[in-house]
């Protein structure tokens, strides 16, 4: 858009699932990221699994922490994704910010986004923010959520066709553009 910043954007699909709908909608916020002019990648921990942390940092060399430290430095702005689990944010999306801190976060914009079996995942949500703020990070104060129907958008590869989910897109589509105009000033001061 018309005087935003271009920025490096990495998005962490949380998910220990292969067909996770939390990592497919990451998908599909990176291809609009990717449609405004930014750079977008999603670090996908079904994929790219992580080894338990552990405080006394034994697991701190491994490619797929390297991997993830990387390009979270690289980043100028942080979308996190999670399912929804017991009113939670997934516990492999968890093990990778603990092996993460404060000086990946600090200053940086993060968008959160969960998908829950159920209507919505707020109380994930919630923890994501909280987790968020106490790594430093500047939590959007919109988020996404998908959940019940919403989901089934998400769940088998798609076009944007007539009922396709027309509102949880839109819905999607304006609260990506708003976080990357927050990221943007952000960057630019």
């Amino acid at each position: 858009m018309k005087g935003w910043i271009h920025m490096n954007v990495i998005i962490i699909a949380g998910s220990n699932h292969k067909g996770a709908t939390s990592t497919r909608l990451s998908e599909y916020v990176s291809s609009l990221i990717t449609a405004q002019g930014h750079q977008s990648s999603v670090f996908n921990l079904y994929e790219r699994p992580l080894p338990f942390y552990s405080p006394d940092g034994e697991y701190g060399s491994t490619e797929s922490i390297s991997e993830l430290q990387k390009v979270m430095r690289a980043a100028d702005a942080i979308v996190l994704a999670t399912p929804e689990y017991h009113s939670s944010i997934s516990g492999v999306l968890k093990n990778a910010l603990d092996h993460l801190g404060q000086d990946y976060f600090r200053g940086k914009v993060v968008l959160s986004m969960s998908s829950a079996g159920g209507a919505v995942g707020t109380s994930s949500l919630q923890q994501l923010q909280a987790i968020v703020r106490n790594l430093h990070g500047i939590n959007l104060p919109e988020w996404v959520s998908i959940g019940g129907a919403q989901r089934n958008w998400f769940m088998e590869p798609h076009t944007d066709h007539e009922g396709a989910g027309s509102d949880i897109l839109d819905r999607v589509k304006r609260v990506t553009l708003s976080f990357l105009e927050l990221a943007s000033r952000v960057r630019a001061n």
